[in-house]
């Protein structure tokens, strides 16, 4: 099987076009999108739609279960917080109702396990060696599985547990390997956050057992020009000129 996994689209729907174009030509079997469908930018509802049409299987992100009503973004900055409110006002109650009801994780044909934040906790974020040790534990407890896609820093990276010790990996494909444990990141769909503004995702080959980072523009320009055109916040649109 070859799986497309996905996260934090965060309401930018011509970086999710653009993605669905690019996977038209990678033969993907199933696309596992890891949450934060909505919040910062302009189409929510689009992307929603869109991921409802095109059969994605998808897990709640934090933003998600905001803009739902599930909680409060009490402990949100200014920005994302008010993007969550605007996004509430202008999601229809059949999405919203579609937001309340994702699961928060999801083992996909029992090969890998789908996270958003922490293996038991959708808001808290894998930022080290120390929080993917943890998380490493964690994934034991919860699945039987050595390889877990996690979301919610909105940057490509790969943590790997060898013989009990946190290995950091940047490369753009991994082969994997027995005894070797694996938590993956593929990036910030709608929102990038490392300094490349272009839309990243990953391929997974259960077959071949390998993983591949993929990147693909988009028109940023447009999205921006919807992020002003809505009211929402300037910066939440220049940061995407700069993938940050």
């Amino acid at each position: 099987m070859r799986y497309a996994v996905i996260s934090d689209i965060h309401s930018n729907l011509e970086s999710l076009t653009a993605f669905f174009d690019k996977i038209g030509t990678l033969d993907v079997d199933k696309i596992i999108c890891l949450g934060d469908i909505v919040g910062y930018n302009a189409n929510p509802n689009e992307c929603i739609d869109l991921i409802k049409g095109k059969g994605v299987m998808c897990i709640m992100g934090n933003h998600d279960s905001r803009a739902a009503g599930l909680e409060e973004p009490t402990d949100f900055n200014l920005l994302a917080a008010n993007a969550v409110y605007w996004t509430r006002k202008v999601l229809t109650e059949e999405n919203r109702e579609f937001l309340k009801n994702l699961p928060r994780t999801l083992l996909v044909d029992n090969k890998f396990l789908a996270i958003h934040g922490w293996v038991n906790d959708t808001d808290q974020y894998i930022l080290g060696a120390k929080d993917a040790l943890t998380n490493f534990k964690l994934l034991k407890e919860h699945a039987r599985t050595n390889l877990c896609f996690f979301g919610h820093t909105h940057v490509a990276i790969s943590y790997l547990e060898v013989k009990g010790s946190v290995v950091l990996n940047l490369d753009s494909s991994i082969k994997l390997s027995k005894g070797i444990n694996y938590l993956v990141n593929p990036g910030g769909l709608g929102q990038p956050r490392d300094r490349d503004p272009r839309a990243p995702f990953l391929i997974y080959d259960s077959k071949k057992s390998e993983i591949t980072f993929y990147r693909v523009q988009y028109d940023i320009l447009s999205t921006a020009e919807k992020i002003l055109a809505a009211g929402l916040p300037e910066r939440v649109a220049e940061r995407l000129k700069l993938g940050w």
